[in-house]
């Protein structure tokens, strides 16, 4: 069953075409900017952002996947998936506000 959730996982992100931005292949200096930044106070806390976001989105039945930052952006991308479908939220990192959901 594990086998088969993982396959339809890599589907969906194949056929979505962001199979560039998977948390498993998201560049260390991406994570590491995304640290200094918060620490600097230029971006929130990702419990922050998550928090505001995840809760919402888990009611509607969807299933977290984890996040992607984005540094040249200054923005998370969420990823979520149902009925394997995947839906990206993509929020400013400093203002916590919702710039693009994409499906």
């Amino acid at each position: 069953m594990k086998q088969l959730f993982l396959s339809a996982l890599v589907g969906a992100i194949v056929a979505t075409g962001c199979g560039s931005v998977p948390a498993a292949a998201q560049s260390r200096t991406d994570q590491g900017e995304a640290r200094k930044e918060m620490r600097a106070g230029n971006v929130l806390p990702l419990s922050k952002i998550e928090s505001r976001h995840v809760d919402p989105m888990e009611a509607k039945g969807y299933q977290y996947l984890g996040p992607a930052y984005d540094s040249t952006a200054m923005a998370y991308r969420l990823r979520f998936i149902r009925d394997r479908k995947m839906i990206f939220i993509d929020v400013d990192a400093r203002t916590n506000r919702v710039l693009r959901r994409s499906q």
